[in-house]
């Protein structure tokens, strides 16, 4: 039998939260504890396991402390933390409540996520979500950084290899403009019938935005950008207000222009479609709470796949 590794809660924990705040003081701050006691756990711990796990020299500020075992190491200590929390309720009451961080878009949380974490919480009344609102990098950088964001769910345009991603929905993109715009009954219409057009597009950075760039160069074409903004709602009231027509992703159902008075007109696959679903942490474990949560949104729990 293999020898088993001393290694403590503290030191670990010590580990995961400097990996979270990306300094020492910060972390012992975190852990209400001196940055000295800090750097004692994670010798110890780098000890033990007979490697270095963070960068010690002074100097300029780094993008991220921990080295390349550091890195390695950090999904394990997480895993190993989480064990220990269920370790820990074995004999807790079970109705004592459970929290999981999920990072989203807007659009994702406006029309998707608000009524699903209503039903979840409806059917696993101990486990809470808490929602935060990111851009797409954000939330990707969030995953990847720091280790109490649990669960993503965006639409990545190229996730990063060290992500999974779970499947949820896919949507096609339409032209939103005026009620009774010429456009709306072109026959044949193209993009090419769009680039003198002051488009109200997503703000550069975005998935969208790089959906509809692709799509228009791929043409030859250079969109004509009048306004650009983070909010499809916000886009649909600006092409209300007659500033001009925009290209967005739609979701079934006319949730998102119910009410307002504009038109819309599908695209078909002029532009590819966006692709949204679940991002979480490549050979993480999720915990039973956030496992939960994942196969509350997705039927059926299938695993994280890359993206079709």
């Amino acid at each position: 039998m293999a020898e088993l590794l001393s290694i403590s809660t503290d030191q670990v924990a010590a580990f995961v939260e400097l990996a979270r705040q990306g300094d020492l003081r910060s972390a012992a701050q975190g852990l209400h504890i001196t940055e000295q006691g800090v750097r004692n756990r994670l010798l110890a711990l780098e000890g033990r396991l007979g490697v270095e796990l963070y960068h010690k020299a002074r100097g300029p500020r780094r993008s991220h402390p921990l080295t390349d075992k550091g890195r390695l190491f950090l999904p394990h200590a997480l895993a190993f933390l989480d064990r220990a929390r269920q370790l820990g309720e074995v004999f807790a009451a079970s109705t004592e409540p459970h929290e999981i961080h999920v990072v989203a878009t807007e659009y994702l949380i406006l029309y998707v996520l608000i009524d699903a974490v209503r039903r979840f919480h409806q059917a696993f009344p101990q486990i809470r979500v808490r929602l935060s609102s990111r851009t797409e990098q954000e939330i990707e950088e969030a995953l990847l950084h720091d280790p109490e964001i649990a669960i993503g769910v965006a639409a990545p345009y190229e996730s990063s290899p060290d992500l999974e991603y779970l499947h949820l929905f896919s949507m096609d993109w339409s032209l939103v403009t005026s009620p009774r715009h010429p456009l709306l009954r072109k026959a044949n219409l193209g993009l090419a019938d769009l680039v003198d057009l002051p488009l109200i597009l997503f703000e550069r950075g975005s998935t969208g935005r790089q959906h509809v760039a692709d799509a228009f160069h791929g043409e030859g074409l250079s969109p004509h950008v009048g306004m650009e903004t983070t909010n499809t709602e916000i886009i649909v009231r600006m092409v209300e207000a007659g500033l001009g027509v925009s290209i967005v992703p739609l979701m079934s159902g006319g949730a998102v222009t119910r009410g307002h008075k504009v038109g819309t007109r599908s695209l078909g696959k002029l532009i590819r479609p966006i692709h949204s679903g679940i991002l979480v942490r490549r050979r993480d474990p999720l915990s039973a709470s956030s496992r939960a949560f994942t196969d509350f949104l997705v039927p059926g729990g299938r695993k994280p796949a890359d993206r079709p």
